[in-house]
């Protein structure tokens, strides 16, 4: 039987509701062993992980007082980790492997060779937390990346405290985070030393951000105040804010001076060269940076061809659009602004607009929750809340982004929105951003394969960028398919701009880390190409110029997912069943090389 064939079996199982949670075959259950093992031994490496996903009890209750390990001998032993995996997994005999579980094969072996390989070809970059974007994360602090930028939000928004032991464990892990701080700063120094420095105005972002939460009174922290509350709406008695206070002030306020003083010390021998080109073997990074990100092989010239070809049309799409409402004078990017900025497209940039622009978001994601069983044949149960990026790291902030809830449903997942600045979110292109960040989108994605009874646990959470990111912009397609904007002139405009923004990230990633263009040049592109105001498409260029390559999977996947889509309907012709089509969810996050073979054998 060949691969193909192989494929088919496998597809035909899963088309069925029939694919096997267990081994079907010896072998799939030495497979399904390992993978269970390395699981394991993945929620070891990551408390953090443990606890987002309500993991923390039982025997693993322990990990609730720890944090991730964010020194550099962390990342050393996950790339390591990922190399032994890759021996473990040679050792299965791929040929006597069912067909679903040769996916489950070939999906954890690209993942693992990817990490392996590039992880000790380029030993700089971002500490581990078992997942993330090593080694492809080169800066251990930015504006987006290190312990003080992830560690607050995620103590406050994901520590249960339910009893005086919970409420032990955020001491600890408060007492943890001014370690995590120091050991990001060690790293920071010592990539310094080899040439690899953020550009000058990362680090001046990063400064703020330091400087903001280090400006803040020990007693109204979030870390001391939230603890506070949560205490006392437990019933648990007890002075835990002031012991919360004393460690905040007593061990993470020094080790946040350690880093400012060197983030201010570097920043001296920083240059605003924003692009990978400039660290060591720099084009040989970026070529795998793009790859780990879109799981393909596309050159950094395609990749930019495409982009430019997919603005080109779309922005054409809209000009049409644009001039059936009248607005006709300027280039595309010109009217888009203008669009922006009429007052009936603005929310007040207050806390009560703030609020009513959250409140439409929430009225937006029910709407849409009501009409997706008209094309998902799996419905997952988690539920999905809408909030602000906290105030003390939205400068350096995406604009939105999406994570996951508890596995047992108690913390739901979250759709992050960056309110900065509301009048960088003109109403017209908000939902669209909704139903890429939560219904159909990631949320929803990712509950599917999180309650997916057909794959092992390794595979249900996680994942390729490429795939996650293209289907969150493939939901920004089907919402339309689903008549959300029917009516709403403004609301499509808004649902094109979307995609175009995500073309023009190709041009801009590729610009500034493979054909060596500066900030300004790719910042003023995005601006005249997406009408975007100034403001939000520097904070995103600023974002690319620290995460190479990623942001190019969004399009990539898009277009892929498009692709798979168009020839499954051309395949079946009328016999097309949309809900069947889906169902691929259920086999959780892959390589678009092997999303291609899976969806075209299922057809």
């Amino acid at each position: 039987m060949n691969r193909r064939q192989l494929l088919q079996s496998a597809a035909t199982m899963f088309a069925a509701g029939a694919v096997p949670a267990f081994a079907a075959t010896d072998e799939d259950g030495r497979l399904r062993t390992l993978l269970d093992r390395v699981w394991e031994e993945q929620l070891d490496r990551s408390p953090q992980q443990v606890t987002s996903l309500g993991l923390d009890t039982g025997k693993r209750a322990g990990q609730r007082a720890l944090l991730n390990d964010a020194t550099r001998a962390g990342r050393e032993a996950y790339v390591a980790a990922s190399a032994d995996r890759l021996a473990s997994l040679a050792a299965i005999d791929r040929a006597k492997l069912s067909p679903a579980a040769q996916i489950d094969h070939d999906v954890v072996v690209y993942q693992a060779r990817r990490v392996a390989d590039g992880g000790k070809r380029f030993r700089f970059g971002e500490g581990s937390d078992g997942f993330g974007y090593i080694p492809y994360s080169p800066y251990a602090v930015s504006q987006l990346t290190g312990p003080y930028q992830s560690v607050p939000d995620f103590i406050v928004s994901n520590h249960p405290v339910a009893t005086a032991a919970d409420a032990d464990a955020w001491l600890s892990r408060l007492a943890a985070y001014a370690g995590s701080i120091d050991a990001s700063t060690a790293n920071l120094e010592t990539d310094a030393a080899a040439g690899v420095l953020p550009p000058d105005f990362a680090l001046d972002l990063t400064l703020g951000q330091l400087q903001s939460q280090r400006a803040t009174d020990p007693a109204a922290a979030k870390l001391v105040t939230a603890l506070g509350d949560k205490t006392r709406a437990a019933g648990i008695t007890g002075d835990w804010q002031a012991r919360a206070q004393a460690i905040l002030a007593g061990k993470v306020v020094p080790a946040l001076d350690r880093q400012i003083a060197a983030v201010q010390r570097l920043r001296g021998q920083a240059t605003p060269d924003a692009g990978a080109w400039k660290l060591p073997d720099g084009e040989a990074y970026y070529a795998g940076a793009l790859a780990f990100q879109t799981t393909t092989t596309m050159t950094p010239d395609a990749v930019h061809d495409l982009g430019l070809a997919q603005v080109a049309d779309l922005s054409g799409r809209i000009d049409t659009l644009l001039k059936a409402e009248g607005l006709t004078r300027g280039s595309v990017g010109d009217r888009l602004t203008a669009l922006a900025r009429r007052p009936d497209q603005l929310w007040p940039n207050t806390d009560a607009g703030r609020a009513g622009l959250l409140k439409s978001l929430n009225e937006q994601t029910a709407t849409i929750r009501a009409l997706l069983p008209r094309v998902f044949a799996t419905l997952p149960a988690a539920k999905v809340e809408i909030v602000r990026v906290p105030p003390e790291i939205e400068a350096g902030a995406p604009g939105g982004y999406a994570v996951g809830g508890s596995l047992d449903g108690k913390r739901p997942g979250r759709y992050y929105i960056n309110l900065k600045d509301t009048a960088e979110w003109p109403k017209f292109n908000l939902p669209t951003l909704t139903y890429h960040e939560a219904l159909p989108g990631h949320n929803w994605q990712g509950a599917i394969a999180r309650e997916s009874p057909d794959i092992p646990a390794i595979r249900r959470f996680g994942g390729f960028a490429a795939y996650g990111e293209g289907w969150g912009l493939y939901s920004e397609d089907l919402a339309a398919e689903l008549g959300v904007y029917a009516g709403d002139p403004l609301g499509e405009i808004g649902h094109l701009q979307s995609l175009m923004f995500r073309a023009v990230r190709m041009v801009v990633d590729t610009g500034l880390h493979f054909k060596r263009w500066d900030r300004a040049c790719a910042t003023d592109y995005m601006v005249t190409a997406t009408g975007f105001a100034r403001g939000r498409a520097q904070r995103e260029i600023d974002r690319y110029c620290v995460w190479p390559g990623q942001a190019c999977s969004y399009k990539v996947g898009h277009t892929e997912w498009r692709r798979l889509r168009q020839a499954v309907e051309a395949k079946q012709g009328a016999a097309f069943d949309i809900k069947a089509f889906h169902e691929v969810l259920r086999m959780g996050s892959m390589p678009l090389t092997v999303l291609a073979q899976v969806v075209m054998a299922r057809a």
